[in-house]
């Protein structure tokens, strides 16, 4: 039996390393993608994990299916495509501190997963199936994961979504909303960030925004909202709570602080059962959520450098 199990995309991210001393700018090529960075995640915290997902028989695939193993996922479920080569992520930073992606992925082998190709007894032997919107963009890997969530349903597994919108991914941006829709209609938890539930919505602040996806989607039990700097929130039934961010001083890197907050609200749902939380419990998963994410926000990468138990109780003592 896992923990959990996620579907998706598994790439290279590279990321600012500094300039050279011609002043180039140099890149460190880390292991991520959402999906596995939130295993990553949950199994520093005690969990058994599994993935499932596409990368190129290459140089950099081979490397990222070391990488998933190294840090305990379940590998199974990731095959190698002879065909397409691994997609890359170049993640640098705007003059304003914001990330820019650019994408190597016209294909990508993580877009290569068919349905024939996913491993059903994977699915049928979790607790919760977690999936994110970059599966939803194109053909054949959108169909795999509708098949993996009828399997999920079918199969009374908790469904977990992350948007986690890449526009330049998209063909347009209403392309987007319909299959984020499509994704938003299977979830029974949803954590979306603060620029995402504002564009999904067409609403001009939070409160409106929460409001309006909680009357479209009624089957979203626990609803997390990410505000960067300013902390985060947490909506399940009649409750509400937010807790403030834990922010660091000098460089930040924020790649992986979300994946980073969704693993530790996964792994309190593992703790607590979906149908049990109440607002101190709510309160104790956004604490740590934020306390991570904060951790990781002071390191290069995501899914290797991902914080224990131990590290994020010594962070918030005293906080």
């Amino acid at each position: 039996m896992y923990d959990v199990v996620a579907l998706g995309e598994l790439l290279i991210d590279f990321t600012e390393s500094g300039l050279s001393l011609q002043g180039n700018l140099e890149l460190e090529a880390n292991p991520g993608g959402a999906p596995c960075n939130v295993l990553s995640m949950l199994e520093r915290l005690g969990n058994k994990t599994a993935f499932i997902g596409k990368v190129g028989n290459d140089g950099f695939g081979r490397r990222l299916k070391e990488a998933i193993e190294e840090q305990g996922i379940c590998s199974k479920g990731l095959l190698l495509d002879n065909d397409v080569h691994t997609t890359l992520a170049i993640v640098t930073k705007t003059s304003t501190g914001d990330r820019d992606f650019s994408f190597y992925r016209k294909p990508g082998a993580d877009m290569m997963l068919k349905e024939e190709e996913v491993q059903e007894e994977l699915i049928k032997n979790c607790k919760i199936f977690h999936f994110g919107s970059l599966s939803l963009t194109d053909e054949p890997v959108r169909s795999a994961t509708f098949k993996a969530l009828k399997i999920a349903k079918e199969n009374n597994k908790i469904i977990s979504f992350d948007p986690n919108l890449r526009e330049p991914l998209w063909n347009s941006l209403d392309e987007a909303k319909y299959y984020i829709d499509l994704g938003l209609k299977q979830a029974d938890i949803l954590k979306i960030s603060d620029n995402e539930i504002l564009w999904f919505t067409g609403k001009d602040n939070y409160d409106e925004a929460v409001k309006d996806l909680r009357n479209h989607y009624p089957n979203i039990k626990l609803l997390c909202l990410s505000l960067g700097p300013d902390g985060s929130r947490a909506y399940y039934k009649d409750e509400y709570v937010e807790v403030k961010a834990f922010l660091q001083e000098g460089p930040v890197e924020t790649t992986g602080c979300g994946d980073t907050f969704m693993g530790n609200v996964l792994h309190h749902v593992l703790e607590n059962g979906l149908d049990n939380f109440d607002r101190d419990k709510l309160e104790k998963m956004l604490r740590y959520a934020n306390g991570a994410a904060s951790l990781v926000s002071k390191r290069k990468g995501a899914l290797r450098v991902m914080p224990t138990r131990l590290e994020i109780d010594e962070f918030l003592k005293g906080k």
